[in-house]
């Protein structure tokens, strides 16, 4: 078991860890977090984990980088767990006006905010693959993502974080054509997507930081 009794892990990220956080009274939403949150709990009572989820909808990595301190820092997490790069990716698509977050800069901000948090005693961090943009592999979406989950995973081997092979995961599911969708929309998980998530999480967390402390 990687975790320590009391640690605190924060999940931040955008809408897909969000996931109506500040309308339910544990403001863990009601996504991967919460299962998470919920498994870790039944699981490992005696821990007295603490789960505080700070995804906010439409974020980029650029706006992570905004609330760093405040959300991150703050809190003095011994775990946190960043999920981004799907809104860094889906503004091109459906604002192309808008000013853009292409690779060269998106992985130069995480890699700041991750410097950063070496700042913090003891904490390590977990970084999740940005998932898919439609529901299938070789959409224009998924195409324009590579690049940012290549970027994630030598992220992760840089800063000696976890790696959380969510992508990965999601596309595997995806080309066994089960005919079950993971998604609402093509991008904001549905039950099954966000069980997918979590279970993903779990098994990378859990499985590959067995007396990894650091």
């Amino acid at each position: 078991m990687p975790f320590k009794a009391k640690d605190r892990i924060v999940f931040i990220g955008d809408s897909i860890t969000d996931k109506g956080r500040k309308k339910d009274p544990l403001k863990l939403g009601s996504g991967y977090v919460r299962l998470i949150h919920d498994y870790l709990t039944a699981v490992y009572p005696q821990l007295g984990l603490k789960i505080i989820n700070e995804g906010v909808s439409g974020n980029r990595v650029i706006d992570l980088e905004k609330r760093w301190t405040l959300d991150v820092l703050d809190h003095q997490p011994q775990w946190v767990s960043v999920s981004i790069g799907i809104n860094d990716v889906w503004r091109q698509l459906d604002s192309p006006d808008a000013e853009q977050v292409y690779p060269d800069k998106f992985e130069a901000v995480y890699s700041k905010l991750l410097e950063q948090t070496k700042q913090i005693p003891d904490c390590r961090a977990i970084l999740m693959q940005p998932t898919v943009i439609k529901e299938y592999p070789n959409a224009t979406g998924n195409q324009l993502l590579r690049p940012y989950v290549d970027i994630v995973n030598r992220l992760a081997e840089q800063y000696d974080a976890v790696i959380v092979p969510t992508h990965l995961a999601f596309v595997d599911f995806i080309r066994l054509e089960t005919g079950q969708d993971l998604t609402t929309d093509g991008v904001h998980m549905n039950p099954l997507g966000d069980m997918l998530m979590a279970t993903t999480w779990l098994k990378a967390v859990v499985g590959s930081t067995i007396g990894a402390r650091h």
